[in-house]
């Protein structure tokens, strides 16, 4: 046997065809769903350019009667609705879209199973959240807002409880719903849960209303994200951000099409 041929290990070139491990296609996953979110000029306008205007406006514009540190009433509202632009609306948009375009349909021709693509999109979008948390926190410490090290810690479970939440959320309508109808339902709702959730800045509400508008998910997010940030937990509001996050997420990885 010549010294090149024993070089190798008899059967070494054998085809040996199998899908990555459940790690890197995930992993993998995760980073292209990132690198389209912040391609997307849309996505950034909702992430990031509608919540620090929010932010800035309504802490320097003598809007309401929020006390003396209104930034402090103000940024969990924002950081809210970022966590939701970001988490329903742009990904229930994006997912539409896709799958009016054929791009989901490739991947379903993939190992990837579907728990993967949802996944890898819910992964995503968490860094992302990430980011805008980093970035409003910021702006609201330069407005001064001073948050203490326990409320942060808090702020930053429910975030990501909300998070996975309106992402489950987004990822049922984005992915059961045609495009158009997803485009249309999905603003409307958005508007619709930034009103409700702006009853956290109303001090003196009926206490059906403040019900009602704590088992809506913009409503729990906003009141146990205030209340999270001030050092103590809104039980009530985690339960309902919970239970909509379960059933919703469920239903998702059953309901949804790749077409």
């Amino acid at each position: 046997m010549s010294e090149t041929a024993s070089r190798f290990l008899p059967g070494i070139f054998t085809p040996d065809p199998r899908p990555a491990s459940r790690v890197t296609m995930l992993t993998a996953q995760t980073a292209l769903e990132l690198k389209l979110l912040l391609r997307n000029g849309e996505q950034l306008l909702l992430t990031m350019f509608i919540p620090i205007t929010l932010l800035i406006g309504l802490t320097l514009l003598p809007f309401g009667d929020l006390g003396e540190h209104r930034v402090d009433r103000i940024v969990p509202m924002v950081m809210m609705t970022a966590v939701m632009s970001t988490a329903f609306t742009g990904q229930a948009i994006a997912v539409g879209f896709d799958r009016r375009y054929g791009a989901l349909k490739r991947l379903g021709a993939t190992p990837l199973p579907r728990w993967g693509v949802i996944a890898g999109k819910c992964a995503a979008v968490l860094i992302v959240v990430v980011l805008q948390a980093i970035l409003l926190g910021a702006i609201g410490v330069a407005l001064g807002w001073r948050p203490g090290i326990g409320g942060l810690a808090l702020g930053a479970l429910v975030i990501a409880l909300g998070t996975a939440t309106f992402a489950a959320m987004g990822l049922l309508l984005g992915g059961t719903l045609k495009a158009e109808v997803v485009l249309a339902l999905a603003n409307i709702l958005w508007f619709i849960m930034l009103g409700i959730a702006s009853l956290v800045l109303v001090d003196s509400l009926p206490t059906a209303l403040t019900v009602i508008a704590r088992l809506i998910p913009s409503g729990a997010l906003a009141y146990a994200l205030d209340a999270a940030l001030t050092g103590s937990i809104d039980w009530f509001g985690v339960a309902v951000l919970a239970v909509w996050g379960l059933v919703c997420g469920w239903l998702a990885t059953r309901l949804f099409r790749f077409h």
